[in-house]
């Protein structure tokens, strides 16, 4: 076995995105594609020798090629040692969780997170901290860099290993430890959850679906819900993570998991329902008859959290991003908390739960998480509602109009405008912005602007600043329109519009979400010209 220098050259556009690098599957099967990344990730962190990682990824097609030839490098890149899922499979929870249980020199996650999976679809690959967290753009701005200038990447001639049986063996002089995907991520959901009292719901008779889309959190909530929390056999469905994730789209929202959401609001619907995605890190909620907007479940968990012995301690503060609705914001002010507004991606809530800052953190495209790991988690989230259930003994819909009883309620949705030309959505975003100064006063829909901008973001621990995250147009009544261009697709640009307009009760809390956002959707159609600049009218998902 011998460590091989390969001479390459820098590959045009390996920028990681707010999730890492994401491209099609071809692309990162390409020569040298992979293989120029890695050695970047490597380089940009000041070298792997010596150091520990863990690897692992959420089985899409592709993934366990890909994980040896991470082996390899790391072993050819003087690492002492990976730990690596079965079968190179960690939902990215759970890596978070091994970085952090393991004190390693952090991590690499090959995902594309909700992004369809296969041959001709998607892939991804991030790096994650030590913390447990993704890389901030610090980093990932080094790692792209390095990826412009690389010349060559050093890669181990050794045969692949067998990543399916659990155990220690060597690569090359690298300690390999294969560790069961679920195991340790299991028992840190029994140190924050009531396990006796969730158990003792579903020997009442509780029903629930959980839709795992046939990516990787089947083998997760499987062992979790069925076998060590009782709920019934079949609980789980699309329980196999597939390599095309059986051709579903694994983004857990209404469009997507269409089969949990007719179910739920059907004939004999189950007391609960709920999803997760590709990776793992995303949830959708959903009572009987009753759906859960993301940005109202961070609210709901916020104000209860205290009912699971892991939070009964209280919260720090709530984080949730800027496009997320205020929702959570009521919550942390009614309990005299603090609360926080961040730019889009999960790595920016990072800090705050390093300093002790925060303790829940939430996006409103379905990511829910804690200080427990650095990363969303869905089957937390899951895990958390179902507490809540138990202790409150009240059905979703009640505990829903509870809250908005009591906080009142943001309405939300988000539009997206998928696969649009890059050139196209740029031009309608600097448009946009260069009118912003002069939106104050205006009027429009019945509704007056009380002022405009581009999110710009001081991060109170470290004091880095992040600019144009989104443009923000703010209505005197507390409505407000959110536009920016999401970095989580491979193709083209997504236009991802946010809608809110606050409700404080006790009348019109129970309005469709759509009608109750009709006069901001046609304000922020108007204000944006999507028609003119993309020639779309309608978007393709709504959540």
């Amino acid at each position: 076995m011998t460590a091989l220098t390969i001479t390459t050259a820098p590959i045009a556009g390996q920028k990681p995105g707010t999730s890492g690098l994401r491209k099609k599957t071809p692309v990162f099967m390409g020569a040298h594609y992979l293989e120029n990344f890695v050695q970047s990730i490597f380089d940009a962190i000041g070298g792997a020798a010596g150091k520990t990682f863990v690897l692992g990824g959420d089985g899409r097609y592709f993934n366990d090629r890909a994980a040896q030839t991470i082996l390899k490098m790391a072993a050819a890149n003087g690492a002492a040692r990976v730990i690596i899922g079965q079968n190179a499979v960690l939902s990215t929870p759970a890596a978070s969780h091994l970085i952090r249980l393991n004190k390693t020199d952090g991590g690499i996650i090959m995902s594309a997170s909700h992004n369809p999976g296969g041959p001709e679809e998607d892939f991804g690959v991030k790096f994650n901290m030590p913390n447990g967290g993704p890389a901030p753009e610090a980093v990932t701005e080094a790692m792209y860099q390095r990826t412009t200038e690389l010349t060559e990447y050093r890669i181990s001639d050794a045969a692949d290993i067998d990543l399916g049986a659990i155990g220690d063996t060597m690569l090359d002089g690298m300690a390999v430890s294969v560790v069961d995907s679920v195991t340790d991520y299991a028992a840190l959901m029994e140190t924050l959850f009531d396990f006796n009292a969730i158990r003792a719901m579903f020997a009442s008779g509780f029903t629930m679906r959980f839709d795992a889309m046939c990516a990787v959190t089947g083998p997760y909530a499987t062992e979790i819900l069925e076998n060590r929390l009782g709920a019934a056999k079949g609980t789980v469905t699309h329980g196999t993570p597939l390599p095309d994730f059986g051709g579903m789209h694994p983004d857990p929202n209404p469009t997507w998991a269409h089969e949990l959401m007719d179910e739920m609001f059907g004939a004999n619907a189950p007391d609960f329902g709920a999803a997760s995605d590709g990776d793992g890190d995303r949830n959708m909620v959903v009572g009987r008859n009753t759906y859960v907007s993301p940005s109202d479940s961070l609210a709901v968990l916020a104000a209860n959290a205290h009912l699971a012995p892991g939070y009964a301690r209280g919260l720090a503060g709530v984080a949730r991003s800027m496009p997320t609705s205020a929702a959570a914001d009521r919550v942390a002010d009614a309990l005299g908390i603090d609360k926080f507004e961040t730019p889009t991606g999960w790595k920016f809530f990072g800090n705050l739960l390093d300093a002790g800052k925060a303790t829940l953190c939430g996006e409103e495209s379905f990511g829910t998480g804690s200080d427990h790991v650095r990363e969303k988690d869905g089957l937390w989230a899951v895990l958390l509602w179902l507490n809540i259930l138990a202790v409150r003994q009240q059905s979703v819909a009640e505990i829903m109009a509870e809250h908005f009883a009591k906080f009142g309620r943001n309405y939300y949705s988000r539009h997206d405008f998928e696969a649009i030309e890059t050139d196209r959505a740029d031009a309608m975003m600097a448009e946009l912005r260069g009118r912003l100064a002069g939106l104050k006063g205006q009027k429009i829909e019945g509704m007056e602007i009380a002022g405009a901008d581009d999110f710009a973001y001081t991060d109170p621990i470290d004091g880095s600043v992040s600019l144009k995250q989104g443009v923000r147009i703010l209505f005197i009544d507390g409505s407000r329109i959110v536009l920016r261009l999401s970095g989580t697709g491979t193709e083209g640009a997504t236009l991802r519009v946010y809608l809110e307009r606050y409700t404080p009760g006790p009348d019109g809390l129970d309005h469709d979400p759509q009608e109750a956002l009709a006069p901001v959707i046609r304000a922020a159609h108007s204000l944006a010209k999507i028609m003119e600049h993309t020639g779309r009218t309608e978007p393709n998902v709504i959540t």
